[in-house]
């Protein structure tokens, strides 16, 4: 009886492995891709400082692993985020809710670059609307359509012909875009 006991509590095995994706995570400096990636890992967020090239976190979750590959928001890195997009499974990016109409200008032209990108146009995006804390946040709706039409020339769409299979949802701050019909997470599990 003893022998048994031990087996059951002691001989299980090593857990299933779980599915690992690769995401790239992109948006402007100071948009706060950092600090979201810090508070995922469960790390200090007090010390944090600008990204400066590329670093790479495991976000564990709890039927996945997130490789995610952050790249710096800098004008002088941001010329060579593509060349990090091979291989990526899924995109995060990255804006300040609070930033001026300039930046967030900026960071639409960047969005619109990175959805049509031919290595990252068929894959899931996330599209973070951070420093939701912050007096002067817009809500995801005033950034994505700002008076604008969602099929028109908003944050989500610059032109009518993105693809007809493209659904926005909108949950708790965040703009989920899924590009393919099976996305590689959803706003619940966010």
């Amino acid at each position: 009886m003893d022998y048994l006991c031990f087996r059951t509590l002691c001989c299980k095995g090593p857990p299933p492995p779980r599915a690992e994706y690769d995401v790239v995570c992109i948006g402007l400096t100071g948009s706060g891709k950092t600090s979201l990636l810090s508070r995922l890992c469960n790390e200090a967020t007090d010390n944090i400082s600008p990204t400066t090239g590329f670093s790479i976190k495991a976000v564990p979750f709890q039927n996945a692993i997130l490789n995610v590959k952050e790249l710096g928001g800098a004008d002088s890195i941001k010329k060579y985020w593509s060349r990090y997009y091979q291989g990526s499974q899924g995109v995060v990016f990255v804006l300040d809710s609070a930033s001026s109409d300039e930046d967030l200008e900026v960071a639409r032209n960047e969005l619109h670059s990175a959805l049509q990108h031919p290595q990252l146009c068929t894959l899931p995006f996330l599209i973070l609307a951070n420093h939701q804390d912050k007096p002067a946040a817009r809500s995801v709706q005033e950034e994505s359509i700002r008076g604008r039409s969602e099929r028109g020339d908003g944050l989500t769409s610059e032109r009518a012909s993105e693809p007809p299979h493209l659904s926005i949802r909108y949950q708790r701050g965040v703009m989920m875009m899924d590009r393919s019909v099976q996305a590689l997470w959803s706003a619940d599990d966010a």
